[in-house]
């Protein structure tokens, strides 16, 4: 079985996991990790089953609508536009990363870094330093402004590939609308596209979310 269809077959009961008490929870306690005395984690603290009852209610019935972003901006190491979404919609944004994000791993190449558990910066620097070692010569490259430049049309068609439940596909496009106003404007042509075309497409994810960090990445 092609390892597009297995990752399918896998998800296919992606929301009903997504939305369930268990996986909130668990969402929630990663969203509180190391910010515990928060302000807004207390709060929501105080009455946490009522407000993940209240947020599993809003996920079933697709009622469920991020509230604005916080923004700041911070200049080192370069200048960026830092959003930070409000603590319940980040327990929703863990709540997915839980259910989708081993299905998205199993795709990437073996040198991908970013985020992942036993991975990260030190691991990427060892085998940077092994693989320089055994090659003269090393490519230094970054995508320019790569965050604020994900248009979100051509994600969402990547993403109907992969995940076959329309509720999953519409939960990501609501969070993507909600931080596409938090974000450094970019615009870029695509072949095809007129002088308003960039204007008119919505992109940006926000810098600043879960997920949304960046860590070497050795080809």
């Amino acid at each position: 079985m092609p390892a597009d269809a297995t990752i399918m077959k896998s998800l296919r009961r992606a929301w009903e996991s997504i939305c369930s008490f268990e996986n909130l929870l668990l969402a929630y306690r990663k969203a509180a990790r190391h910010k515990r005395w928060r302000h807004a984690v207390l709060a929501f603290e105080l009455e946490r089953e009522r407000n993940l009852l209240l947020l599993r209610d809003a996920l079933r019935e697709q009622t469920y609508r991020p509230a604005p972003h916080r923004t700041f901006s911070i200049t080192r190491p370069k200048p960026r536009l830092i959003a930070a979404a409000p603590f319940a919609d980040r327990v929703v944004q863990h709540a997915l990363c839980n259910v989708i994000q081993p299905f998205f791993e199993r795709g990437f190449i073996a040198h991908t870094y970013a985020c992942l558990r036993g991975r990260g910066t030190h691991r990427a620097v060892d085998r940077y330093t092994a693989l320089s070692r055994e090659y003269p010569f090393v490519l230094k490259l970054d995508v320019q402004r790569f965050f604020p430049s994900i248009d979100h049309q051509i994600l969402d068609a990547l993403l109907v590939r992969r995940l076959p439940e329309e509720p999953v596909r519409a939960l990501i496009r609501t969070i993507l609308a909600s931080g596409a106003g938090a974000c450094d404007k970019v615009n870029h042509y695509l072949p095809g596209d007129d002088l308003f075309t960039p204007f008119e497409r919505a992109k940006g994810l926000p810098i600043g979310n879960p997920r949304a960090n960046r860590a070497p990445v050795i080809a």
